[in-house]
């Protein structure tokens, strides 16, 4: 026992043979794994009755009705779920809508192809954004020494819970990790793509306070004229009826989904539907959500304005988007990418503490278990894991490292 902890302390276990013999091996199960889903599917169905790509069915359902000029008929639950059953079968689980109206327009696009058409370009487009802002985060030297980024980046288990949901976390990703990576060299354009993050507006709490709190000014104006332009622009399109159509369903929302768990407090990773998932009354387990929002904030406030590495300060405030919100699922875990990468590269660069390797590849394995683990024994992993690897996140921004390690200081991300 006493060994395996300091193989797990010093993170020598993690060899490069290792991580690509992992990454191989989870790339080829999430490919095999698609191909069956498809191979065994009834047309637009698979195996276990649900549409095939479940949860962009919304997205589709949504879209349809926006092209008959009926925008605010998504948020009526029985309106969705009959469109829902119209397209997949009366048997068709209920896929909900919940996004602010300025989704919709990305909807009303996937709508005008075939769902199949409309699924796997919706996929393949944002799974290449998501690939181009890891890349954006890589430093150059290491992307042409090795192509392991990109192995990684693919083999990142939240991959495949998104690839089977048809979900947007490769999005919410991108959006994250492209503003990280272009926040001191393109404030303007990082602070527009930090601004579309208002179409997930509970996983952008903790930006505003990592901007306020560094003085970056421009990049925090940007994205608040970007997400105002996004809302103007969809008022003008849809009309104003389809924002009360939405703040009516963010009670059903509220209610059903996130307070009583309509859809399992397993698949939710945050501290309020892990209180509830062990039977706290609604009123403590948002007074415990609400007390670690405050601290992170605080916390996320303090090193963005600490003389902190940058990096730490961007993988800081993509674990704190995940954290500080109440309704998250697995597939919001896309979000850990960047954070993965820019603890990475700083640990590269300034090299390694104890747990600090172990820590990491545990977060990159984070999405395998969150879910499953926690479904079978009602234990929750994930929210731990996060801020196990937050707290070692923070230990790491108070250390000197005397010199780098592994790259030259010129690559170190500006």
């Amino acid at each position: 026992m006493k060994r395996l902890v300091e193989i797990l302390r010093s993170g020598d276990w993690l060899t490069t043979e290792r991580i690509r013999l992992v990454a191989a091996a989870i790339i080829a199960v999430s490919v095999a794994s698609l191909a069956y889903l498809l191979v065994s599917a009834n047309g637009l169905v698979d195996s276990q009755g649900r549409p095939l790509g479940t949860d962009f069915s919304s997205f589709y359902a949504a879209g349809t009705y926006v092209l008959e000029g009926l925008p605010a008929a998504p948020y009526e639950p029985a309106l969705q779920h009959a469109r829902e059953q119209a397209m997949f079968g009366p048997a068709t689980p209920f896929y909900s809508w919940f996004y602010p109206p300025i989704f919709l327009l990305a909807a009303a696009v996937m709508a005008l192809m075939p769902y199949g058409v409309a699924l796997a370009a919706w996929l393949a487009a944002t799974l290449g954004l998501y690939v181009l802002a890891i890349r954006a985060i890589v430093p150059l030297s290491l992307r042409v020494a090795t192509h392991d980024w990109l192995l990684l980046a693919l083999a990142f288990p939240a991959v495949l819970v998104n690839l089977g949901h048809g979900q947007n976390g490769f999005l919410t990703a991108a959006l994250f990790g492209g503003a990280l990576a272009l926040l001191d060299r393109r404030p303007v354009v990082a602070g527009i793509l930090f601004g579309l993050l208002a179409y997930k507006p509970q996983l952008g709490l903790m930006i505003p306070f990592a901007l306020a709190a560094s003085g970056r000014w421009r990049a925090l104006a940007a994205a608040g004229a970007a997400a105002f332009a996004l809302a103007i622009a969809t008022t003008v399109i849809f009309g104003a009826d389809v924002w009360r159509a939405f703040l009516n369903a963010s009670h059903f929302a509220r209610t059903v989904v996130l307070e009583q768990g309509d859809v399992g407090f397993y698949k939710m990773q945050s501290l309020f539907a892990w209180a509830r998932l062990w039977g706290a009354p609604v009123a403590l387990a948002y007074a415990l959500q609400s007390v670690l929002t405050a601290v992170l904030a605080s916390v996320v406030a303090a090193l963005w304005r600490s003389a902190a590495p940058y990096a730490l300060k961007a993988a800081a405030l993509c674990l704190a988007a995940v954290l500080a919100t109440p309704f998250v699922f697995d597939y919001d875990m896309m979000v850990l990418a960047p954070a993965i990468a820019f603890l990475a590269i700083d640990g590269l660069e300034r090299g390694f503490t104890p747990w600090e390797k172990t820590g990491v590849a545990v977060l990159w394995l984070a999405p395998i278990v969150a879910r499953t683990f926690t479904q079978a024994t009602w234990i929750p992993l994930g929210v731990p894991i996060m801020l196990a690897i937050f707290i070692l996140l923070l230990r790491r921004s108070t250390l000197s490292f005397p010199s780098p390690i592994a790259f030259s200081s010129k690559f170190l991300l500006k």
